[in-house]
């Protein structure tokens, strides 16, 4: 069991949130109340970043303090909208959002992973027709280490999950993105994940 805060209490967070507690870890969610995040990654060893990547790193840089020493775990993709609505592109470019975090944040672990997926994948990859991937970027082995365990709780199969590094490699799967709009004009939004296939 571990001590978890999922800051962000949208659809993506309160989805991990939900699974996370099912699968016996003690979950605070930190909602936009003013001194909520801050308390919830103090009390927490790994935190969750699922807030809206465009506010993610302003919002986790006014954490350094708080997040000292823990695992980030950042899921959120920072892009700019088009008028729909929908990704239309990212606003690190030649960057990531990863990297940033990890750049504000240099005493902290960050690690990016599920993002190259819609979210109710995120917390149940077995019911799509082929096995996603999951990918782990970050630069502190043991940190990924952590991670990869906390989603095999969550259902990830071992070789479904795919290390691809430092924390630089972030800008890869966070320029995935640019297919979602796409894939849900063409298909709507039927759960899908960026796959490897093998």
């Amino acid at each position: 069991m571990k001590d978890i805060a999922v800051i962000g209490n949208g659809r993506v967070g309160g989805t991990l949130a939900a699974a996370l507690t099912r699968a016996g870890h003690q979950v605070t969610v930190a909602d936009r109340t003013p001194g909520a995040a801050a308390d919830a990654a103090r009390a927490a060893r790994i935190v969750i970043n699922a807030t809206p990547g465009a506010g993610s790193l302003e919002r986790l840089a006014a954490l350094r303090a708080e997040l000292r020493d823990k695992i980030l775990v950042d899921v959120s993709n920072a892009t700019l909208d088009g008028p729909d609505g929908l990704p239309a592109d990212l606003l690190h470019p030649g960057s990531s959002l990863a990297e940033k975090l990890q750049e504000a944040l240099p005493e902290t672990r960050v690690v990016k992973t599920l993002n190259t997926m819609l979210f109710p994948v995120m917390t149940a990859p077995a019911t799509l027709t082929q096995p996603p991937t999951a990918f782990l970027s970050g630069e502190d082995p043991e940190a990924k280490h952590t991670v990869r365990e906390l989603l095999t709780g969550l259902g990830w199969r071992e070789e479904w999950i795919t290390d691809l590094g430092g924390i630089q490699t972030a800008r890869a799967t966070e320029a995935a993105i640019l297919f979602v709009p796409h894939v849900i004009r063409s298909n709507g939004l039927t759960p899908f994940a960026i796959s490897v296939a093998r």
